[in-house]
């Protein structure tokens, strides 16, 4: 039995919830799977799995297992970087969740940090934060980008780098295209946007809470028009409609050269939001995940995140 393959098809299982998608994969047969993890429990000599028709979960056992085989996949992952990543050169994946409302600044920082190391390949997700969070706990995850509202300093086993401080904006259909790109205009309050027809994120995303709490705090309640769980649509549900969206900067930087749309800052509240990345406090990290923290801290970088998100030039 090679233990290590035994333990990435119990991680695959843990993942996909599935004998059959786990096996699939893993690049196996489903009874090549399901016999490694029979012969894992042989091996330890205690249940790992519940069996019934279908997967149910792991016994008490199979959870202890699974924390181990995650800790040793990341040691074979730091190890196999480590002996193929030469001096100031380093080498390997680089997994990144991020929340969709910071899709457009992720997406510029692993463009960035692999022009500057090329051996490293960025593997963005789009993801929640509850998403994120355990992504990290995990170790399916090196780095996210999202609320580090939601990190409490001193608590917990992740840390933060804070990135830019998000402003919100009211994105609707302009009365005149502008001629260089999108229009800018003066401020409005959350109070007026209310009574507009809005595209929001879903209930569920922490953009819709903390959006929600914005309009609570100028004491008006939304029924939104649209709800999505896509930036994409959200981006784009103002262009040729009636329909507005409330957007943070870093969207509205992504979606700047559209020369049919307004964006005017929302006030009363003056809602600020911290963004930045999110990493499990470790002894030590691979040589990907330094070089991207080193990046996160470069002021050429946090300089070009600045230009490109919070109240952009309005």
């Amino acid at each position: 039995m090679n233990l290590l393959v035994s333990m990435r098809y119990l991680v695959a299982l843990d993942e996909h919830k599935h004998f059959a998608r786990a096996a699939q994969a893993c690049f196996v047969t489903q009874p090549a799977l399901s016999n490694a993890i029979r012969a894992l429990e042989e091996e330890f000599g205690s249940p790992i799995v519940k069996r019934g028709r279908t997967f149910v979960g792991f016994t008490p056992e199979g959870d202890r297992l699974l924390q181990s085989a995650r800790r040793m996949l990341r040691e074979e992952q730091l190890l196999k970087q480590d002996l193929s990543s030469v001096t100031g050169q380093p080498h390997g994946r680089l997994g990144i969740g991020v929340v969709p409302s910071a899709e457009p600044m992720a997406a510029r920082f692993a463009a960035m940090l692999q022009a500057r190391h090329p051996g490293i390949m960025p593997v963005v997700r789009s993801m929640s934060s509850q998403e994120i969070e355990e992504g990290l706990e995990q170790l399916t995850l090196d780095l996210g980008l999202g609320f580090i509202e939601r990190v409490r300093p001193g608590v917990g086993k992740l840390q933060t780098v804070p990135q830019y401080t998000e402003h919100y904006f009211l994105v609707r259909k302009a009365a005149q295209p502008g001629e260089q790109g999108m229009r800018f205009g003066a401020p409005m309050s959350w109070q007026e946007a209310a009574t507009l027809p809005l595209c929001l994120m879903t209930p569920e995303m922490h953009n819709r809470a903390i959006v929600n709490g914005a309009f609570a705090q100028a004491g008006v309640k939304v029924q939104p028009a649209l709800e999505t769980n896509s930036l994409l649509t959200l981006a784009l549900s103002a262009v040729g409609s009636a329909i507005c969206a409330v957007m943070p900067g870093a969207l509205v930087g992504a979606v700047r050269a559209y020369h049919e749309l307004e964006a005017r800052p929302l006030t009363g509240p003056d809602v600020q939001t911290p963004i930045g990345f999110m990493v499990q406090t470790a002894e030590r990290h691979s040589r990907p995940l330094e070089a991207a923290l080193t990046l996160a801290q470069d002021a050429a970088w946090l300089r070009h995140a600045a230009a490109h998100s919070g109240l952009l030039h309005a």
